[in-house]
């Protein structure tokens, strides 16, 4: 009997590879150095700000009151999403573009179903999505229609991910605050001892260091970072959007990579000033040509 043929399983896509984001890094190392520096210098020492119990109350507060602001799995998807604050993603709108000119090349000379076999391959999920769609003969206006509101799902989740940083952010100085109030209730009851009343007042304020600090170091800019990777997303997926309108559409890949370097934000080279000649004896010095429109 003829063996009975397997059925190909397609090819799972590769994860996007990530790198350290050296900003997000660097800027805490930055701002952590400058703090701690600057107590250092007056002559202050670590074990002033190290409280556990501090720590405690801002921290455990301020999550007990995101808890109550945000829904739980909104919640959990921005402690999963946290990891885009320290990693960034190694593709770039020059590589994805190569990779559109690549698939518009390919689709130009044999055909938009020959791409088939590497659709299911592609890491991007939109980009992977978009051009399943196209290969599937999906009409043109639908496919967009269908991108359009991914890229705004997309952004919307991301939104509401960066508003809960963003949340824990205003309430972290608060929960310092009550921290401090809750440090001098303690230092009341020691008042026939000015050394221990002083000490306990130095250890009540750390709370509030610790809720103004981790607010303005850590929550709010994590909030702004996740905005920043969100604008970056949406712009590489509105140009993966037109690169794929374009492949549908049968136009020429040099039209398509011109349409799609206006999304590439990368400055051109700076223009270098012409030198000006120097003047015969007697004859006054050439001013330099004006440069061309063009150049």
């Amino acid at each position: 009997m003829p063996a009975t043929p397997q059925p190909i399983k397609p090819e799972k896509p590769k994860a996007l590879p990530s790198r350290p984001d050296l900003s997000t890094l660097a800027g805490i190392a930055v701002a952590m150095a400058g703090i701690l520096g600057g107590l250092i210098l007056e002559k202050g020492s670590l074990q002033d700000v190290a409280q556990a119990t501090a720590a405690m109350i801002v921290l455990g507060g301020t999550l007990g009151a995101v808890m109550i602001t945000t829904p739980l799995p909104v919640m959990l998807r921005a402690f999963r999403g946290l990891g885009a604050v320290f990693l960034e993603s190694a593709s770039s709108t020059t590589a994805t573009i190569e990779a559109l000119i690549q698939y518009a090349t390919k689709a130009r000379k044999n055909g938009i179903v020959s791409l088939e076999s590497e659709a299911n391959s592609i890491p991007d999920p939109f980009l992977r999505k978009a051009l399943n769609l196209a290969v599937d003969g999906t009409d043109l206006q639908e496919l967009r229609k269908m991108m359009e509101i991914d890229i705004t799902l997309s952004e919307q989740t991301a939104e509401a991910e960066a508003k809960v940083w963003e949340a824990a952010g205003g309430y972290a100085p608060t929960i310092g605050i009550i921290g401090a109030v809750l440090g001098l209730i303690q230092v009341m009851k020691h008042l026939d001892d000015i050394k221990e009343v002083g000490h306990g007042i130095a250890v009540a304020f750390v709370a509030t260091v610790y809720g103004v600090g981790s607010a303005n170091i850590f929550f709010l800019p994590a909030a702004s970072k996740l905005r920043a990777r969100l604008r970056e997303a949406v712009v590489i997926k509105e140009m993966t959007l037109e690169g794929i309108t374009g492949i549908v559409e049968g136009l020429n890949p040099t039209l398509i990579r011109m349409k799609l370097e206006s999304y590439n934000p990368a400055p051109g080279k700076p223009r270098k000033a012409k030198p000006v000649k120097a003047a015969a004896p007697g004859k006054p010095a050439e001013p330099p040509k004006a440069a061309a429109a063009g150049d």
